[in-house]
């Protein structure tokens, strides 16, 4: 019988990987954790931890400054931009506490920094080093994707692994692509005080979503926050001069110029695949390592999740494949599918972006006869209680037997809101079960009973 250095070896702490490892471990399983970089990944360093206190800072900014409408004397609110990336930093010294070191042994977990490369489908260098496993869980995760614009490095730009750390805003900002990491840094530094510019090359903003909600975020960037959004348009040259960069434009035969102090890229991600995948068997793309419905890649003892594996770019999804990816190694026998129906998705603008199931134009696509409702937020009396009417609720659901089979909350806190939406879909409740659910009155969650009860009445 062969014998391995260890049961299982993870390569990536983010989320994805830090679960199976965990979850691998308290099965008594060897279970070793390696790290290129700075443990917890992505999202704890450079990514969603970090990105959503800024956000939270700036909408308790945001809230201060409309307190007038309420009685309260706001004249003189204002901002220290060191204390909000203060309170950035110490968010990060908190959350990282538990993806430490220490926390990892504490797990029966070993901890081994470097990068990783495949010798073979067993054998992995890091270093001078070698190790053994019997199985792997790849967990690498992804990175920008650069675009070809000339004169862009040499001019330089801002990805947001710096865009969190800016010790003040930019009086004038180009943010290069219109997703949902575009829209929230264009919104967070939109409010404490930059002159915003999105350049987007499609024809809306987060054009993954439905098309009402590119059209109400589009407006009120425009409305609230005097941003320029240039749809359509491509950068294809940036140069500098001093401390200015200058992106020249296109928009179909139509040229133009714009003239910014920095520039945000937020132009999407791809794998992070380059750790020998060929000298073990694996397929992949320079996009995602392929896997199949239990995560395994096409080398059976290797299995991949979260962002290098897709489908979905969620930490709550890398998460959810991690335990996924645990069972299976620690039930082999009793494997278990990794099901996507009811995946929540979640932009932290303000209000906020949240959706589950499948969007309208999927439904189309499946040739699936349905009916749906968009009511807007403001039929609730947490609408007018909080002084905030710009946003809806669209659900769709099966003209057959009226299942819910997606849906969409643009109001605050739809974030929140959409777990009940997701738990509808993933167990096939009908729109009838979730209007008679009682919702506690003058909630923002009033607004998905409402909105099922309409869709139970509609033909």
């Amino acid at each position: 019988m062969a014998s391995f250095d260890y049961d299982v070896i993870v390569i990536g702490s983010g989320a994805g990987g830090s679960v199976a490892a965990q979850q691998i471990a308290k099965s008594g399983k060897s279970v070793a954790l390696v790290e290129a970089s700075s443990l917890g990944g992505q999202v704890l360093n450079h990514s969603s931890i970090p990105t959503k206190a800024l956000l939270h800072a700036a909408s308790a900014f945001e809230t201060a400054k409309r307190g007038s409408a309420f009685g309260i004397r706001a004249t003189t609110v204002g901002y220290n931009y060191p204390s909000v990336k203060a309170w950035k930093d110490t968010v990060l010294r908190l959350t990282k506490k538990a993806y430490s070191e220490d926390t990892f042994i504490s797990q029966g977990i070993s901890v081994i920094k470097g990068k990783a490369y495949f010798l073979d489908n067993q054998t992995i260098s890091i270093g001078s080093a070698r190790f053994t496993a019997k199985d792997f869980v790849i967990a690498t995760g992804s990175d920008l994707v650069l675009p070809e614009i000339a004169g862009l490095s040499k001019a330089g730009f801002l990805t947001h692994k710096e865009a969190i750390d800016l010790i003040r805003p930019p009086k004038n900002l180009a943010v290069i692509g219109g997703g949902e990491t575009g829209v929230e840094f264009a919104q967070l530094f939109a409010i404490f005080g930059s002159k915003v510019t999105i350049v987007e090359s499609s024809g809306s903003l987060i054009g993954s979503e439905e098309p009402e909600t590119s059209k109400l975020i589009e407006n009120r960037f425009r409305k609230e926050y005097g941003m320029s959004i240039l749809l359509n348009t491509n950068v294809t040259s940036v140069s500098k001069s001093g401390l200015k960069r200058s992106l020249q434009l296109a928009r179909g035969s139509k040229t133009g110029q714009l003239v910014v102090d920095e520039i945000l890229l937020a132009t999407g991600k791809q794998a992070v695949v380059d750790i020998g995948l060929e000298n073990a068997g694996v397929s992949h793309s320079p996009s995602q390592i392929k896997t199949n419905r239990y995560q395994q890649t096409s080398t059976k003892n290797i299995y991949a999740i979260g962002d290098c594996a897709g489908p979905y770019h969620y930490t709550h999804a890398a998460a959810y494949q991690g335990q996924v990816v645990a069972h299976n190694i620690v039930h082999p026998r009793m494997p278990v599918e990794a099901k996507y129906k009811a995946i929540p998705r979640s932009i932290f603008t303000n209000p906020q972006v949240a959706s589950t199931g499948l969007t309208e134009r999927q439904i189309k696509d499946h040739k699936i006869q349905y009916k749906s409702v968009v009511t807007p937020i403001s039929v609730v009396a947490k609408s007018a209680t909080s002084g905030f009417y710009d946003g809806f609720i669209k659900v769709m659901a099966s003209k057959e037997n009226n299942v819910i089979l997606g849906a969409t909350i643009v109001c605050p806190e739809a974030s929140e809101l959409i777990g009940e939406l997701s738990l509808a879909i993933q167990h096939n409740l009908t729109a009838q079960q979730v209007a008679h659910t009682v919702h506690s009155f003058g909630t923002w969650s009033e607004i998905v009973r409402v909105a099922c009860a309409k869709l139970s009445k509609s033909d």
